[in-house]
């Protein structure tokens, strides 16, 4: 089964189209490699696939492989105890930190190009769900697998949620049968661990996110957390927040749902420009060295590089609790 390697899955859901779902989906799974944990991201957004340019990843294809297709790798796992390549150390750590391996996958890497367009019906957008479940080799090990998904609640959330639901029955030797029958054991290795709902603070917004938690409820998907994006903008020269969209309609939705609050993120030019200038320093190292008097690896990695982010300590918060809360939920 595709999933074997998997140990935990978490959706990332909106009923809202535009609320950074994707965004939030890759800065979650930045700080969870960043805390140690392997990350995989699925990107099930399958018109409108986002994950690959926030990566810099759109010219990488998949590799298939004996038994299915090899996600995409974005950086390898670091144990933390060896030193820069050139034998220098940074300013600010004798060593790099540790950190765990991240891998995605996404329809755009199966795509001719970055302009073709995926004009689909239901049932064969419910066949691609079943095979990225089935059919995708993750590395070994991964503790984590994002999946970043459309908004609303249409074929993709029905599927995924159908076929992830479906792994949680799982057929064991039966003890008392001396392991001669099988008998049916739900829950033995739950896959899916949970959803973080992500909504911006505007009623338009929080009407439209109310119904993905009845969806969650309805489809029995627990919700780890809401989390409030684009709550304010944060000016880049002063550093002062102003309330754009308003602020705190997550966390009254969040309350009255009776549904955790992870916190507010406000908007946050430094992460565009994170995520636009990686490509540019990377273009610049393969034709000149760096200027910033790093080594290369440092200065092109999008999770070294995201380490001086603004939103970084934010999403730290967000990874903990969800790990606290996700084997808090599979412990027990």
């Amino acid at each position: 089964m595709g999933l074997d390697n998997i140990e935990h899955v978490v959706l990332i859901l909106s009923g809202k189209g535009g609320v950074g779902k994707s965004s939030v989906t890759l800065q979650l799974a930045l700080s969870l490699t960043q805390q140690g944990h392997n990350v995989g991201i699925l990107d099930i957004d399958l018109t409108g696939p986002s994950i690959p340019r926030l990566l810099n990843l759109e010219d990488k294809k998949v590799t298939q492989a004996p038994g299915g297709w090899l996600p995409v790798k974005v950086h390898d796992a670091r144990d933390g105890e060896s030193q820069p390549s050139n034998g220098h150390q940074t300013l600010h750590s004798a060593a790099p930190a540790k950190r765990g391996s991240l891998h995605a996958l996404s329809l755009a890497f199966l795509l001719p190009s970055r302009s073709s367009a995926v004009i689909w019906r239901g049932p064969k957008k419910t066949a691609m769900i079943r095979q990225f479940v089935a059919d995708v080799l993750w590395p070994p090990n991964t503790d984590y697998l994002l999946i970043d998904t459309p908004p609303g609640t249409s074929d993709e959330h029905i599927a995924i949620v159908e076929e992830l639901h479906k792994l949680a029955v799982d057929t064991q030797p039966d003890p008392a049968m001396n392991g001669n029958t099988l008998s049916l054991d739900i829950g033995v290795r739950p896959k899916l661990s949970g959803a973080v709902v992500v909504t911006t603070p505007q009623a338009i917004s929080t009407a439209d996110v109310r119904k993905e938690l009845n969806f969650c409820v309805k489809t029995q998907v627990p919700v780890l957390g809401v989390i409030e994006n684009m709550a304010g903008y944060i000016c880049p020269c002063c550093g002062e927040i102003s309330n754009v969209f308003s602020k705190g309609g997550g966390e009254v939705m969040a309350r009255e749902s009776n549904v955790p609050f992870l916190g507010s993120v406000p908007i946050d030019t430094g992460f565009v420009a994170l995520v636009e200038g990686v490509k540019e320093e990377q273009n610049a190292v393969n034709g000149a060295p760096t200027t910033n008097g790093n080594n290369s690896e440092k200065s092109t990695e999008l999770v070294e590089r995201y380490r001086e982010c603004g939103l970084c300590p934010i999403f730290a918060k967000f990874a903990t609790t969800v790990d606290q809360k996700v084997r808090g939920t599979t412990s027990g």
